[in-house]
């Protein structure tokens, strides 16, 4: 689960969050947000993560622009094994190699559009 800070911007992955009342992870002197996946009124096809399985491989990417302004922040894959990310800059191809694991979400985040997250059948 990925919460962000709705002052700043802040963003943090969270293994486990609390949860007593009016509790939880801060920034700002507020409770931060939880970041909820294909959320947002934007372009699908430009945001959703895509996959192609190459032998014990993923290699997923994200047909988006990669400009200064907006741009995918990074591509992960999410299971009961596996959390990783692997991040980007403007210019550079949102392209990323993982373990297959069948079930897995692969996850992008657009700068401007937020979380997205496409399952791995």
């Amino acid at each position: 689960m990925l919460k962000v800070c709705k002052k700043c911007g802040a963003m943090v992955d969270v293994i486990k969050d609390c949860t007593c009342d009016n509790c939880g992870i801060r920034c700002c002197g507020e409770q931060m947000a939880e970041i909820v996946v294909n959320s947002i009124d934007a372009s699908v096809e430009k945001h959703k993560p895509v996959y192609e399985i190459v032998g014990e491989y993923i290699v997923a990417n994200v047909p988006h622009v990669m400009e200064d302004e907006h741009y995918i922040d990074f591509i992960g894959i999410v299971s009961n094994r596996v959390n990783a990310k692997k991040y980007f800059k403007a210019g550079e191809v949102p392209k990323a190699i993982f373990p297959y694991i069948k079930g897995s979400k692969i996850v992008a985040y657009c700068n401007k559009h937020g979380l997205w997250e496409t399952e791995v059948l």
